[in-house]
């Protein structure tokens, strides 16, 4: 009983942190898997993509109606990443675990410097598709190689590098979110055999709710307000992993 009752309360948090600020939901549920509900790495990481990608598809209904979805900025950074992401991810095997970890936090750090500096003036999207698709496969590549769906890279990216502003790279951020973790689990084939469904059928309920609430509770907050939040949970992880990877 108590473990469902982890499992609800750490996946209502992971909906509410995806729904919204577009990002950071699987860095949230692979440590509550593995630390508060006692599943080890390898299926943590796997449970962990099935959950973004059931939480990330809900919550892209309320942002398309909301109109926060720029369709072909996600289509260009999703088709850009497939390939990059599963090279990547091919190539994360063969690297010590505490090297991945330090790149994420180094990652996530310089994510969370690039949003905290004052916002430079934003060109256009649609006269950017070339920067869009760069981008995109960087993303990809940095997603395959850490192994989550990777929206805390996602909405950086498109507030930095492709110039959306805060609600629509939340919102666009999702169906990028939902083909990453796509395609991450299509490489892994049956890693989700041994998979504790009593513990991730709650935590994937509760995070499909909380994504719906995260998106009510991001419209009552502008969009610099959640531009700093975004990045102070961004130095939050980088700061535990980085521990985790030195200790």
């Amino acid at each position: 009983m108590i473990t469902v009752v982890l499992a609800l309360a750490a996946g209502a948090v992971v909906g509410l942190v995806l729904g919204g600020l577009g990002g950071g939901g699987g860095i949230l549920a692979v440590p509550a898997l593995i630390y508060l509900l006692g599943l080890s790495p390898a299926a943590a990481t796997t449970a962990g993509l099935m959950i973004v990608l059931a939480t990330s598809v809900s919550a892209i209904v309320a942002h398309a109606r909301a109109g926060n979805i720029r369709w072909r900025v996600a289509l260009a950074f999703a088709a850009a990443g497939l390939v990059p992401a599963a090279l990547a991810g091919a190539a994360a095997a063969r690297l010590p675990q505490s090297l991945l970890t330090a790149a994420f936090a180094l990652v996530a750090a310089l994510a969370a410097i690039r949003m905290l500096r004052p916002a430079r003036q934003r060109e256009a999207v649609t006269a950017r598709p070339a920067r869009a698709a760069a981008t995109g496969a960087g993303l990809g590549a940095v997603t395959g190689l850490l192994g989550v769906g990777g929206g805390f890279l996602a909405v950086p990216a498109l507030v930095t590098a492709v110039g959306l502003p805060m609600e629509a790279a939340v919102g666009t951020s999702l169906p990028v979110i939902a083909v990453n973790a796509s395609a991450s689990l299509a490489t892994r084939g049956g890693a989700g055999s041994g998979l504790d469904w009593a513990v991730i059928a709650p935590f994937t309920a509760a995070a499909v709710l909380g994504a719906w609430d995260g998106k009510r509770l991001a419209g009552r907050f502008s969009g610099s307000t959640l531009q700093r939040v975004f990045a102070g949970l961004l130095l939050a992880v980088a700061a535990v992993m980085g521990a985790d990877a030195v200790l």
